[in-house]
């Protein structure tokens, strides 16, 4: 019987990153080894950064924060140098052995922005060991990498004030 699994986590809508939270915390419950890494998001602060290393999940953030958007001011090099280390260490930390479960947060708009490539991506996926469970979140998950994953959950986008100007609320969105 199968016992890891590839889950993605796509679409437009809000919960992306929520979910894959809810299944760390189902994780840590059972005294499984997390690694949580951020491919896009960036520095600042995150209410869900700050509970994860409360609960002693391994926290990586390599991106630089939303690329393009939000008064970003790097250059799509300097995003995708970042990208680069962030699938490095995704592979090595796959393979390592000292994880139950890997979160590349964010991974998904890496793709979709040509930070890194769907090739590297379905790369991950193949070579991940089959004690290790992997989650993928963020926009833009290709049909070639859904058929390659075992589970997959689209968000939809319905109504979100984002589209009225209201901005992120800490709490409920960070």
């Amino acid at each position: 019987m199968k016992k890891d699994f590839t889950i993605v986590y796509t679409g437009s809508g809000k919960g992306k990153t929520t979910a894959s939270l809810g299944l760390i915390m189902r994780m840590i419950a059972v005294n499984k080894k997390v690694l949580f890494l951020q491919f896009i998001k960036g520095p600042w602060f995150s209410s869900e950064i700050k509970v994860l290393k409360k609960l002693g999940v391994m926290v990586k953030i390599f991106g630089l924060g939303f690329v393009g958007i939000l008064g970003d001011k790097k250059t799509k090099q300097e995003h995708k140098k970042a990208a680069r280390k962030a699938l490095d260490f995704s592979r090595k930390s796959l393979i390592s052995n000292k994880f139950d479960l890997v979160v590349l947060d964010e991974i998904l708009v890496a793709k979709k922005l040509g930070l890194i490539s769907e090739s590297d991506v379905l790369e991950l996926i193949r070579t991940k060991p089959k004690n290790v469970n992997l989650v993928l979140t963020g926009q833009g998950a290709s049909r070639k990498i859904k058929s390659a994953a075992d589970v997959v959950t689209e968000m939809k986008a319905v109504k979100h004030p984002y589209f009225e100007g209201i901005k992120a609320q800490k709490g409920l969105d960070y």
